[in-house]
């Protein structure tokens, strides 16, 4: 199996947000910004790595019958690391994603890949999916945070792109959320089209 072709599917091909649409619960709850948007996508990259990692080398360890209670165990063990070094290391972006860390455990782009690709690959295949789902869902977050924080607030990571006047603020808020995420995906689908 090609490492690098596992790899950018999923930053193209299966893109968790734009073409899975999985994951909606944080991409449209984090991404009010491009730097909460970034940030949530990396703390899941993390999560998605790691449990990928550890799933692939116990997976022969695991009886069927609780196959998905241990996947969940190991995802919820990641998860908790980070949310203490978030906590301890950078507290105000943890205070900002506030909820949505402890509910990477139930992401369902990570127990999907633990369960499609991980407990059915090697270590290193693992990884590269791992990773290419984790870029491609930080991408897309990053994404979207971007266009929202541009249209609502005139900002791009904090900089000023235009006077605050100019932005919308629905595009902060909720709605905002959901508009901006429709017509990427409809750009995305265009893009694959052509």
């Amino acid at each position: 199996m090609n490492n690098f072709k596992v790899l950018m599917n999923g930053i193209i091909k299966e893109n968790p947000t734009f073409v899975l649409l999985l994951g909606m619960c944080p991409t449209l709850g984090t991404t009010s910004s491009a730097l909460n948007g970034m940030s949530m996508g990396l703390a899941t990259t993390f999560v998605l790595v790691c449990s990928n990692v550890v799933i692939s080398l116990i997976k022969n360890l695991i009886p069927d019958m609780v196959r998905i209670p241990a996947f969940i165990v190991v995802i919820a063990s990641f998860v908790t690391a980070l949310q203490m070094c978030m906590q301890a290391f950078v507290p105000d972006i943890y205070a900002t994603l506030g909820l949505f860390i402890p509910l990477i455990v139930v992401n369902c782009i990570i127990l999907g890949r633990a369960e499609a690709f991980a407990s059915k690959n090697g270590v290193v295949p693992s990884f590269f999916d791992g990773v290419g789902m984790g870029l491609g869902f930080t991408i897309a977050l990053t994404v979207l945070g971007a266009v929202r924080e541009i249209l609502g607030t005139g900002k791009i990571f904090g900089l000023e792109v235009w006077p605050e006047d100019y932005g919308m603020l629905m595009f902060v808020l909720a709605p905002g959320a959901f508009i901006v995420l429709g017509y990427l995906i409809a750009i995305v689908n265009k893009l694959k089209k052509a």
